[in-house]
């Protein structure tokens, strides 16, 4: 997130959500959105379903599924035309405004209605909402990123709101809203293939070189693999071995069957978990991992801010904290490296991350920092950290427009697959369920899955709510309950992701983002059948 959580919810005059359902899957961002909008901030809503904060909007723009850089060019284009761009801002703090300007030229009001399937006055009524509010900040989640254009979804997203000036303000910004307490945290740590901790390239000069001399040894100096790009890898024997923690891809991936038949390809499979979940079921050997409460450390929020977590109990057994197992296999692999506490982790983090270089954990436990923590960029002790990023300056110097065209989804409906399925969360399960199916009080209000079904798609099917009915895909088949209203647009229907029992996953596509690798989870086309 560019801006802070408060700041999106108290300092702004106008929501723009796209593709989230906050309510359902950020409850306590939810909750203060829904608090803003009924003490008078407006809100555009820009999604496929009628969630319930799209009640509370004053335009709901019911976007067809696929279809979010057709709808920012749009905007665009009506902002363009309107003469409603921010004249000094782009002059003086972007580049590449020409080329935008051209790209988005076909987008007309129309055009982009006939694409998105709305109403193209009620598009030039958001456009011009969200560019003559002062404070308007954009909110987005997997409903723009989980397409094989996400990217282009997100970074078209940037260009509107370069193009109104609406960054590093308050009230503002470009904001992403994580899916998990410490996602921000494992980015943030270099979990993708390309880079170090801090987001410093390895195909950056010098950047290779400084973490070699920092941990004393030679480093592989190119680019990874993305974990989504391993599976096909594992089917070929291209990757014989694999450690995964803390992550189910068996429950949360697409195209399960996929998934199940590259784990079972390995010839060795390493899961350090907390539960017997879905893929620990296929490892060779399963390391006991710790859950945050049995350990120190920090995670990282949605809004940059790095925050102490503190052991809390002692529990029996043999597990072991992340970190000493990483320890282990480094040092059995022939790499000594001696046991570090997690504050002088922290340390370690700070001297090699410029980002992080004024955060330790004696920082997080003092008077000053404590209960609040450190967002980044807090580059040495001194600095008390960013609330609100690109003031004045962008990271690169000029904020770069990128046009993006619009690309249909990979897998469109036809005759065989006449509809268009989209997943998502419910409110009363956590991602994978490897905590929440556990919990009765839970399983007794959502104990299995179903399918949102649009009313007239139901009375062509002959399907009742509450019926059970076959679902099935290019990829696979399930049985799951039917839930019928007009939540969804006639053609479309909606699953949740959490299940493995009629888990929305047997049928979802597995094309790919071509830039991120990230899965096209929200489109796939889909039969829906009456069990006779």
């Amino acid at each position: 997130m560019t801006n802070t959580i408060y700041d999106v919810t108290h300092e702004s005059d106008v929501i723009m959500l796209v593709g989230s359902n906050p309510e359902h899957a950020h409850p306590v961002i939810g909750m203060q959105i829904r608090q803003a909008v009924e003490k008078g901030t407006r809100l555009i809503v820009a999604d496929p379903r009628e969630i319930d904060l799209a009640k509370k909007a004053d335009i709901h723009l019911k976007l067809r599924p696929g279809t979010n850089v057709a709808f920012a060019n749009g905007m665009m284009h009506i902002i363009i035309e309107e003469g409603l761009t921010d004249e000094t801002f782009i002059k003086e703090r972007t580049e590449n405004f020409e080329a935008m300007k051209e790209a988005v030229k076909e987008y007309t009001p129309e055009r982009v209605a006939e694409i998105c399937g709305i109403d193209p006055d009620l598009l030039r009524e958001a456009a011009r909402m969200y560019a003559t509010a002062d404070r308007a900040p954009i909110l987005y989640c997997l409903g723009v990123t989980e397409h094989h254009t996400g990217t282009e979804g997100v970074m078209s997203l940037s260009n509107l709101a370069m193009m109104v000036g609406k960054i590093g303000r308050p009230g503002c910004g470009v904001n992403p809203i994580r899916g998990q307490n410490n996602v921000q945290g494992a980015c943030d740590m270099g979990a993708a293939p390309n880079q170090f901790p801090g987001y410093q390239n390895i195909v950056a000069p010098g950047i290779v070189e400084k973490f070699e001399k920092a941990w004393n040894t030679k480093l592989n100096p190119n680019v990874g693999i993305k974990a989504t790009d391993c599976f096909p890898k594992m089917i070929t024997g291209e990757i014989k071995g694999l450690f995964i923690f803390g992550e189910d891809p068996v429950r949360t991936d697409p195209n399960t069957s996929h998934v199940i038949h590259a784990l079972e390809s390995l010839d060795f499979f390493v899961v350090d978990e907390l539960f017997m979940t879905e893929t620990a079921k296929l490892a060779d050997v399963i390391l006991p991992g710790r859950s945050y409460t049995e350990k120190e450390g920090t995670f990282t929020n949605t809004e940059r801010r790095v925050q102490r977590v503190r052991k809390a109990v002692e529990i029996a057994g043999e597990t072991r904290p992340d970190t000493w197992i990483f320890t282990e296999i480094m040092n059995r692999m022939g790499y000594p490296q001696p046991h570090l506490t997690p504050a002088e982790i922290m340390d370690e983090i700070s001297s090699v991350t410029p980002s992080f270089g004024g955060i330790s954990h004696a920082r997080l436990d003092s008077e000053e920092v404590a209960g609040r923590g450190l967002q980044w960029p807090c580059p040495n002790p001194e600095h008390p950290g960013t609330p609100i990023m690109h003031v004045g300056k962008f990271a690169r110097g000029l904020g770069y427009f990128r046009p993006a065209e619009y690309k249909p989804s990979m897998e469109l409906p036809d005759e065989t697959y006449p509809l268009v399925l989209m997943t998502g969360r419910i409110l009363y399960h956590y991602n994978a369920c490897a905590m929440t199916d556990k919990t009765e009080g839970i399983n007794q209000i959502a104990s299995e899955s179903f399918i949102e079904v649009n009313n007239e798609d139901a009375k062509k099917l002959g399907i009742a709510d509450g019926e059970m009915v076959a679902v099935s895909s290019r990829r696979g088949r399930i049985k799951v309950k039917a839930s019928v209203s007009g939540k969804t647009r006639e053609g479309e229907c909606w699953m949740p992701f959490h299940y493995i029992e009629g888990g929305a996953n047997w049928l979802t596509n597995d094309a790919l983002d071509g830039i991120s690798s990230t899965p096209e989870y929200k489109v796939c086309a889909v039969r829906v059948e009456k069990l006779s």
